[in-house]
């Protein structure tokens, strides 16, 4: 009997974050992970992320939410501040893990996916590039994908999506 073949998400944490963060809201991982599974079939989403022990309580919210997080130690300067590049990561687990997925959501902005994203969409394994701010996104993920269908932007799903702050 044929295994039936799911979506997976790749997340890009650092620049989904900031594309949120950068229109001024927060963003609710709760909800976005039900939205994920909802709107797209994700059955696993991985998170990468750069790993900081002071945020454990973060990483086990995340857990609890369903979300598979790899972790990328993260380097500390003066200069930069903390550094924790995933993107590596996310491209090898798309890899890695392609036989098992039907289609692969990614969520980002950033353009040094444009590799894996060609791929997925030429093989068909693409469902969605999912990137976090309109604004402020990377051409090159347009002229990574097949079709205009493959993208999609976070911006409009603020109302549904905002973490709202608990009042005591």
């Amino acid at each position: 009997m044929k295994k039936i073949l799911e979506n997976f998400a790749f997340i890009d944490s650092q620049n989904l974050n900031l594309g949120i963060k950068d229109q001024g809201w927060e963003l609710d991982l709760r909800r976005f992970r039900i939205y994920l599974r909802e709107k797209y079939g994700v059955v696993k989403a991985y998170m990468f992320l750069g790993y900081m022990p002071e945020n454990q309580p973060l990483y086990d919210a995340l857990r609890r939410f369903e979300y598979e997080l790899v972790f990328k130690p993260v380097i500390r300067s003066k200069k930069d501040g903390v550094k924790g590049n995933v993107d590596a990561e996310l491209v090898l687990q798309a890899m890695i893990d392609y036989p098992h997925y039907n289609k692969a959501v990614i969520v980002t902005g950033d353009g040094d996916f444009y590799c894996l994203i060609k791929h997925l969409s030429m093989q068909g394994k693409l469902l969605k590039v999912l990137a976090p701010n309109q604004k402020k996104h990377s051409s090159l993920l347009r002229k990574a994908i097949s079709s205009p269908q493959e993208i999609a932007f976070m911006n409009p799903l603020r109302h549904i999506m905002e973490h709202k702050k608990q009042h005591p």
